[in-house]
């Protein structure tokens, strides 16, 4: 998949949306898989898979390959690992309903980790989010259905590792080859499973039709057609646009649950939920309206 010479907007918004479409299935394929696949047999079969296609894709590549880069990569892989790891748990213990909202949080999640890292201001706006998406989360803990659940605190927990890889792939990664660099984390979080899974002692089932389908989904779709055209296209829209557009992730995990799982909410859990998804739209609504002003002056 190449990148195109100065796409226009409607191209980019178009293939950034469809990632989120693809990000939003990934949390209806794993619950799918993840009812007869174990969480980290699951993660380890996803990237492996990755992986091994991107090196395939890619073959005429891997002579650019160096110490440096395999490096960057691994490091930015590890937090990718830890992300995916508690993604399947989360999933696996909650609805994706509930999932998808709460793994949005990860954009309120990077003010607080640069706040406390980097000491730069959080700022009002993010303070305000933050403490929507806090009575949100109370909310779903006093709903009287599922309560705020293992999965649920799991899938916070995922957010704010999300929040985590992103700041890490910031930091850490520079004009790298994107495809061999991709490569490197896929590599990298199957690595990181296969530990896992080897000291856990869980037993390697087989796969069903229903199980294999779904690993096969989540490493093409979410994994390599994703990251592809996220890399491709991200870096013509600004981050608080591209923030507005994977909103969207959550909404389409909505969607499966209800019409394909048959998920249901009570009036309290929606409520809470919708609570959380304005914590995080908001303020990308507000920083984009100021994007605008101050190009007009």
């Amino acid at each position: 998949m190449s990148q195109p010479a100065n796409p226009g907007n409607g191209r980019v918004y178009f293939f950034l949306l469809l990632t989120t479409f693809f990000w939003g299935g990934s949390f209806l394929f794993s619950k799918i898989g993840l009812r007869e696949v174990p969480p980290l047999q699951f993660v380890f079969s996803r990237f492996a898979m990755a992986a091994l296609l991107m090196a395939l894709f890619f073959m005429p590549r891997l002579k650019r390959l160096n110490a440096a880069m395999i490096k960057r990569g691994a490091i930015v892989g590890a937090a990718l690992g830890i992300t995916n790891i508690t993604f399947v748990f989360g999933v696996k213990d909650t609805s994706i309903s509930r999932a998808g909202i709460l793994n949005n949080l990860f954009v309120l999640f990077i003010p607080l980790i640069i706040k406390l890292v980097w000491k730069d201001s959080i700022g009002r706006l993010n303070l305000a989010g933050i403490a929507l998406a806090v009575s949100g989360i109370w909310l779903l803990a006093a709903s009287g259905g599922e309560g705020f659940n293992r999965g649920d605190m799991i899938s916070t927990l995922c957010a704010l590792f999300i929040a985590c890889h992103i700041i890490t792939v910031s930091k850490v990664l520079k004009d790298d080859d994107v495809y061999l660099v991709s490569m490197i984390q896929f590599a990298t979080v199957a690595c990181l499973a296969g530990v896992a899974l080897l000291v856990s002692g869980t037993p390697l089932l087989g796969l069903s039709y229903s199980g294999a389908t779904s690993i096969i989904y989540c490493a093409i779709f979410p994994t390599i057609v994703c990251f592809t055209l996220q890399n491709a296209y991200q870096r013509y829209v600004t981050p608080t646009r591209a923030g507005l557009i994977y909103t969207l992730d959550p909404v389409w995990s909505l969607l499966a649950g209800f019409f394909i799982l048959g998920e249901r909410l009570n009036a309290m859990e929606w409520v809470g939920c919708g609570m959380i998804f304005l914590a995080v739209l908001v303020p990308l609504v507000v920083r984009m309206y100021g994007e605008r002003a101050r190009k007009r002056r």
